[in-house]
């Protein structure tokens, strides 16, 4: 019987695609397919690993989305985009690998880039090709390619940015938009004058894609934002500018954060495309207060929306299904407006399609299985405690408190199962204003769990590992609060 790979070298990270046997991808699937963490209406993949979201766009009359993925194991080695399309944002059609390395300007890797259609006929798609060289140093290009209306996948032969002088080897992640009828682009660095953290504003000339100049590094903060910012994501809400990135390394004092990396956003008043600049921004906010978010990529929908989906998983971390051979999901689509200023995420109004059977339920219940939408609703001054994934003797579970005296919401995972990431450790917080009513909808699918607090005030996300017995939800209330359930269907099928 052949043996799923654990111990992974740097040869057989970037060993061929074609080079590996049918017995070795039969063994995979079948270790993946054996998972108890499989889960039902969420993406994952079929195999290997599944990180960042990329090329989220409308085309062709349905929604279109990729994924780096690397198919042979829980690891990060040659990287491909993965395609897949739907009609309605919850229903998800998978047409295999769409971009692969095979050329000279993407030989070690297609990385993490966007998408926009160009008309009727064409969409295009901006990555970045990760190459290096046989002493391992490493060149980034931006490249381009048109998908057609049935599915074919045309590479331009040449790169459409080279790698800049101001930047060092990281530059990557474009994301191109269009604003006020102008097409532009924004891309994650690390400045080679510091070493630290930037983003890069590109325009198209004449609005053509092939033609992009320097505009300027974009002006948004005055802090330190780490030492290289990945996935830069610039959208509107009601013309107002949001800005979503992820700064490696940025300082805690800038804003708390508990990953190993963060993923933020702030909202500015204008964007400025002449100055390079987002005026008058907020704060820094973690995008998630949750465990596991990242690489979030968001898009102005041509209905209006502003729609985002994340990377549920983290850069360096291990967790418990690679032993498995597979890694990594995506969130639900989330709506992004904005609400007195603040950003609020909220699984798209189709979500309410996965919903099945309904039961309410007092102190306890059994779920029978761990793929269900729980409603609570706690009045003002009042504290709830609600366990999540538990076994009935309650020595297993994911622990919720709900605070609505000091206008907080906690999560404790520490004993939800198998751990990991230990080093980060296992308690959660997302505030909200004191003395009011605290409502949660909380999303859960097996191994992941995603909590919005008041429809998407804040968000709290993260991996669980349990066990088979641990199905049962249990809710301590002073005043006997009722909560409500959903069974919720299996968007593969």
């Amino acid at each position: 019987m052949t043996d799923i790979v654990n111990n992974w070298t740097r040869d057989l990270r970037y060993k061929p695609y074609s080079e590996w046997d049918i017995d070795y991808k039969n063994a995979l699937s079948k270790s993946v397919e054996n998972s108890k963490w499989r889960t039902g209406y969420h993406i994952e993949p079929k195999t290997g690993l599944l990180n960042d979201p990329n090329g989220f766009s409308f085309f062709n009359g349905k929604w279109q989305l990729f994924f780096q993925y690397y198919p042979f194991g829980a690891v990060h080695g040659l990287k491909s985009w993965y395609h897949l399309e739907s009609k309605d944002l919850i229903h998800w059609e998978e047409n295999g690998i769409a971009l692969q390395s095979d050329n000279n300007y993407d030989s070690h890797g297609v990385y993490s880039g966007s998408a926009y259609p160009i008309d009727e006929d064409k969409l295009f798609l901006f990555y970045t090709g990760n190459v290096r060289d046989k002493d391992w140093n490493r060149y980034s290009f931006q490249n381009g390619a048109f998908m057609y209306k049935d599915g074919t996948i045309h590479k331009f032969p040449k790169p459409l940015i080279n790698q800049p002088n101001e930047t060092t080897d990281h530059f990557r992640d474009p994301q191109i938009f269009c604003y006020q009828d102008q097409l532009y682009m924004i891309i994650g660095a690390q400045k080679q004058s510091d070493k630290k953290g930037g983003i890069f504003l590109y325009k198209a000339l004449e609005n053509d894609i092939k033609n992009w100049t320097l505009v300027s590094e974009l002006a948004f903060s005055d802090q330190e934002l780490g030492f290289m910012i990945e996935c830069p994501n610039l959208i509107f809400i009601e013309e107002v500018p949001v800005l979503l990135f992820c700064p490696q390394g940025i300082s805690k004092r800038i804003q708390s954060y508990e990953n190993i990396y963060p993923n933020m956003y702030t909202v500015g008043e204008a964007f400025d495309p002449v100055k390079a600049a987002i005026t008058k921004t907020t704060n820094l906010q973690n995008l998630d207060e949750g465990f596991d978010v990242y690489a979030t990529q968001a898009f102005n929908a041509p209905d209006g929306r502003a729609l985002a989906i994340s990377w549920i998983g983290l850069p360096e971390i291990n967790y418990p299904t690679d032993k498995e051979g597979y890694q990594g999901l995506l969130s639900l689509v989330k709506e992004l407006t904005l609400q007195d200023g603040k950003l609020k995420q909220y699984p798209v109004k189709e979500t309410i399609k996965l919903r099945e059977i309904e039961n309410s339920f007092y102190e306890s219940f059994d779920a029978k299985t761990n793929r269900f939408e729980l409603e609570v609703s706690v009045p003002a001054n009042e504290i709830v405690k609600i366990l999540l994934f538990s076994n009935v003797d309650k020595t297993r579970y994911l622990a919720f408190t709900l605070d609505s005296v000091n206008g907080k919401v906690s999560v404790d995972r520490e004993y939800a199962g198998q751990r990991f990431a230990q080093e980060y450790g296992f308690q959660r917080e997302a505030y909200v204003s004191k003395n009011t009513e605290i409502k949660v909808n909380i999303f859960a699918d097996t191994s992941v769990f995603e909590c919005f607090v008041n429809e998407g005030e804040r968000v709290i996300t993260g991996r669980v590992f349990p066990d088979e017995s641990q199905t049962f939800i249990y809710l301590h209330s002073k005043r006997n609060l009722s909560g409500t359930i959903w069974r919720l269907n299996n968007q593969k099928r």
